[in-house]
């Protein structure tokens, strides 16, 4: 089982949760981060660095937002597959957009 970036991500991304990982699993594009569910040894070293509170376990993915779990496999497989600076496994500077919703 993965963990999910879900919905308070959107236009909110920090990217503290990146450095954390053990395996380099996660992706971004201009709009959010997202989890590779096929990397992600669900250690859960990301949960607790997410300022947002955006980052569930796949099985623990509020219902409101379990069509992350599907968008995080198809956007971290096309970024992936895409190559570039999609890979993100360093601290970045906040990108707060319109819609952040920081807490």
């Amino acid at each position: 089982m993965a963990h999910i970036v879900t919905a308070p991500c959107n236009d909110c991304k920090y990217t503290d949760c990146c450095v954390v990982c053990p395996v380099e699993c996660f992706y971004q594009d201009e709009k959010m981060l997202y989890i590779d569910p096929v990397d992600c040894i669900d250690c859960e070293a990301c949960v607790p660095e997410c300022p947002v509170e955006a980052i569930f376990s796949e099985g623990n993915t509020p219902g409101q937002w379990s069509s992350y779990i599907q968008l995080n496999a198809e956007r971290a497989t096309a970024l992936k597959a895409a190559g570039g600076d999609a890979h993100i496994t360093e601290k970045q500077d906040a990108k707060e957009g319109p819609e952040c919703k920081k807490k």
